[in-house]
């Protein structure tokens, strides 16, 4: 567990040790199915696999991406739109949602289980059966390493999460988990997931009022609580910006009289959490359909 977090050459000799993931995804999957979620050594487990999925889309070997996004570039190329590790523009971004997604392996090995979505079903239920804050943490965690990013990879784990394996709910209630950490980390993968414009209304329809009502009334104190609330921000922020529908129900769960009052701080120790409620109000005023209701 400590040597996972040694950095990028760590990382990559743990990758390819033959056996070393293969062999933590199993005893993870033994505990489950033993009802055995809140051991220690599950919790080291699932934090050496949250450090290995770090940057993974940037580091992946070459033969892994060559073949994972082999048809993002051909796609690209006859486009004459950069690829996937070029400019992060909008017109790329749009371009993700119509790729199509690379075919899992029925029988992955080494790092491959990293993004599986068996790997991706077994965070989710460590999310949902584990009371240790550290293996939620680390799970949550995990999915927030395999969801950054703007390649198929990220789209298609955010994909399996949200639609596939159902995730959401178990996300959501670790929005009130007690461990300030764990909800920060839930909040920043919802904020990874709600970049994905296929995901929008989902997201909102399951978790918006949940992030609206652990908004806080006014600016927290503390930085952990500080960055949850701009990352909350954030996420609404993504989740309005395209969808008036959304933007009204932040408004009917009392939302905005919160974004408000976070925006009003001109404390520099709370500028990024006043920043980002501001970038939201602004965000929120382009739907004029719903001035009047905004002005009520």
């Amino acid at each position: 567990r400590n040597m996972s977090s040694a950095g990028p050459e760590g990382r990559k000799k743990m990758r390819e040790c033959e056996g070393l993931i293969d062999s933590l995804v199993y005893y993870i999957q033994g505990a489950i199915a033993d009802h055995e979620p809140n051991d220690k050594a599950t919790e080291n487990c699932v934090c050496i696999l949250h450090n290995l999925s770090y940057q993974l889309e940037i580091e992946l070997p070459e033969s892994y991406a060559q073949s994972i996004y082999m048809q993002r570039r051909n796609i690209s190329n006859n486009d004459k739109t950069p690829g996937c590790f070029g400019t992060r523009s909008r017109k790329v971004k749009e371009k993700q949602q119509d790729t199509p997604l690379p075919e899992e392996k029925s029988n992955p090995k080494g790092v491959e289980s990293l993004w599986h979505s068996t790997l991706i079903r077994i965070y989710l239920s460590l999310i949902a059966k584990s009371t240790r804050n550290y293996t939620q943490e680390a799970s949550l965690g995990a999915l927030q390493n395999l969801t950054a990013g703007t390649g198929p990879m990220p789209l298609a784990v955010a994909r399996t999460v949200v639609q596939k394996a159902h995730g959401l709910p178990g996300i959501r209630a670790m929005l009130h988990a007690a461990h300030p950490a764990v909800r920060r980390t839930a909040v920043s993968l919802l904020r990874n997931l709600s970049r994905n414009t296929s995901l929008q209304n989902d997201i909102a329809r399951e978790v918006l009022p949940d992030l609206v009502s652990v908004l806080p009334e006014c600016l927290p104190g503390c930085d952990v609580a500080c960055e949850t609330t701009a990352s909350i921000c954030y996420t609404l922020f993504n989740l309005t910006q395209s969808s008036s529908h959304n933007a009204r129900l932040l408004l009917s769960a009392h939302g905005l009289p919160k974004v408000i009052a976070i925006s009003m701080n001109d404390s520099n120790m709370f500028s990024k959490a006043s920043r980002a409620a501001s970038v939201l109000l602004y965000s929120l005023w382009s739907h004029t359909d719903l001035h009047s209701a905004y002005k009520k």
